[in-house]
């Protein structure tokens, strides 16, 4: 017995690859639940197609070569459970999620799924200041240059100005006190984004507690460290905002200020002209993740987190090679013409049904090139 196996089917024999991919678009404005009820089909069938689109647009995207990478971790339950996520970023896509935690082992993972020959390709490794992954990039990948985010490095100095406004509160009584209260994101937000009444609030704050003048504008100025295109100017920089810092007494920012110096090479490592990459796009790529989980309330299923992390950007759902549809069309109860009607409507028949081609009026194909076995079901079809 010969069996013909016939490209434009999926995975499953009862559905069409090409119906397998519309599962796949709708479940990424809808929830399976919603899906499987839409179009009368199990929840675990649309699962599984939704898998089949997904794994097709991680093959469509091909091996990634990337030449300059964003590190982050991501929290995916409570108490301190954390998966790995390195993205592409002149791509701006992801390219792999996993890792059992944030250890060096996790991160050797990647590199490691990535293979030598791509690892001697990366020249920009974008992280943040968490040590293990810095020593895996450098025993992997040593030819790149490390590059600290500016938006971790902002947040810390962000948490010492928060510091110091809680000693600030701790110090004062009375009406002095009344005025630091509740001003914790006013003094943390850019002044850019504060409504009229929080630069109000904000005004009326510097006014009255000079020590938190003095630490808010010393943290709006440090912002400019990245503006510069040489090391020697940034460097002076720098300097001149560490002279700035004393007799403060702004403990926090003496603290952060040794913390930069420690880090010194991976921040001015940003003045060079060729570093000059987005460095927001990793923090904007978690923010999508943490999205898609408030959305789905948990997944139970790991490994399609995993792939639904890493795929790129819409594709769109292929034809066979002729550009036509190929549909399931029910073989019991009523004529061809109803199972047309049903077929456009992707209702699908789980049993007892027969393969034909279809063309749909949106798609402007030619006449297929169908096999031996194509040809007899179409000519049964007919009869």
């Amino acid at each position: 017995m010969k069996q013909e196996k016939l490209a434009w089917l999926s995975n499953n024999p009862f559905y069409t690859k090409r119906f397998a991919f519309f599962v796949g678009r709708r479940c990424r404005t809808s929830t399976i639940q919603d899906v499987a009820r839409e179009l009368h089909l199990d929840w675990s069938t649309v699962k599984e197609l939704d898998k089949q689109y997904m794994q097709e647009q991680l093959r469509r995207a091909g091996t990634p070569a990337p030449r300059a990478i964003g590190i982050d971790e991501v929290s995916i339950r409570k108490g301190h459970t954390y998966r790995i996520v390195v993205s592409d970023l002149e791509r701006h896509r992801p390219i792999w999620f996993g890792g059992q935690d944030r250890s060096e082992a996790s991160m050797a993972l990647f590199y490691q799924w990535l293979r030598a020959a791509n690892n001697n390709r990366i020249r920009l490794a974008v992280m943040d200041m968490w040590k293990p992954f810095r020593n895996s990039t450098r025993s992997y990948a040593p030819q790149a240059s490390v590059l600290f985010d500016k938006f971790h490095v902002m947040r810390h100095l962000g948490e010492a100005l928060d510091q110091v406004r809680k000693s600030e509160y701790a110090r004062l009584r009375g009406k002095d006190r009344s005025v630091i209260k509740g001003q914790k994101y006013t003094l943390l937000s850019h002044r850019e984004n504060l409504t009229l009444d929080g630069r109000r609030s904000l005004h009326k704050l510097l006014q009255a507690n000079q020590r938190l003048n003095v630490a808010y504008l010393l943290k709006e100025s440090f912002g400019q460290l990245w503006d510069y295109r040489r090391e020697v100017w940034a460097r002076r920089f720098f300097e001149n905002w560490k002279a700035a810092l004393r007799w403060q007494r702004l403990k926090p920012y003496q603290k952060f200020a040794k913390m930069i110096d420690r880090h010194w090479d991976g921040i001015a490592a940003y003045c060079r002209p060729d570093n000059k990459v987005s460095l927001g796009f990793v923090e904007g790529l978690n923010n999508k993740i943490r999205v898609l989980q408030r959305r789905a309330y948990g997944l139970r299923d790991p490994k399609s987190f995993h792939t639904m992390s890493r795929r790129p950007k819409n594709l769109s759902a292929p034809c066979d090679k002729t550009g036509f549809l190929p549909l399931v069309l029910p073989l019991w109860g009523g004529d061809y013409r109803e199972g047309k009607q049903a077929a456009e409507g992707f209702f699908l028949q789980p049993a007892k049904s027969i393969i034909v081609q279809y063309q749909p009026r949106d798609l402007e194909a030619q006449a297929p090139a169908q096999s031996r076995t194509a040809r007899w079901l179409s000519k049964t079809a007919k009869h």
